[in-house]
């Protein structure tokens, strides 16, 4: 089984999911499916068909969550340090064409979202930043061609 590498702030967000999942959304369905059983001829009862439809969602969604989980390898980002960016790194780069400014959080697959500036590990931004430091610069190769960012600066939140 391979592990996944996610922050404790990402396992937190994904067992919340899981919990609203197992507790709200599951028992709602199950309801609803009960109420439209009710109704009579299952065949022909749209109400029936969507809410099985959802269930069927709902179960999919927690075994993807509890796989997730199960694989995770919780990295606490807090007790991380050093001037060379890893996994967990809040890193703050200058692209050199535009002098444009980023600043995005190197975390797991499934937690990142760019507009809360988290990449994920495996974007090919995050893999040309692993193990370079403030200064260097770094390639990347995007769907507009080869970009050149320059490392400003590497924090541990």
């Amino acid at each position: 089984m391979e592990k996944v590498p996610m922050t404790a702030e990402g396992y937190r967000v994904l067992d919340e999911q899981l919990k609203q999942l197992k507790q709200v959304e599951r028992p709602s369905v199950i309801a609803a499916i009960s109420e439209a059983r009710e109704h009579g001829d299952l065949s022909e009862n749209a109400e029936y068909h969507a809410a099985k439809e959802r269930q069927g969602w709902i179960e999919g969604s927690i075994a993807e969550i509890e796989d997730k989980l199960s694989r995770a390898q919780v990295i606490d980002v807090s007790k991380l340090s050093g001037s060379q960016v890893k996994f967990g790194a809040t890193v703050t780069f200058v692209d050199e064409d535009t002098e444009e400014e980023g600043v995005y959080q190197i975390v797991g697959e499934h937690e990142a979202d760019v507009k809360l500036g988290k990449i994920s590990i495996a974007s090919p931004i995050a893999r040309a930043l692993i193990s370079k430091e403030v200064g260097d610069v770094v390639e990347v190769n995007t769907p507009g061609g080869v970009k050149a960012y320059e490392i400003l600066k590497v924090e541990w939140k």
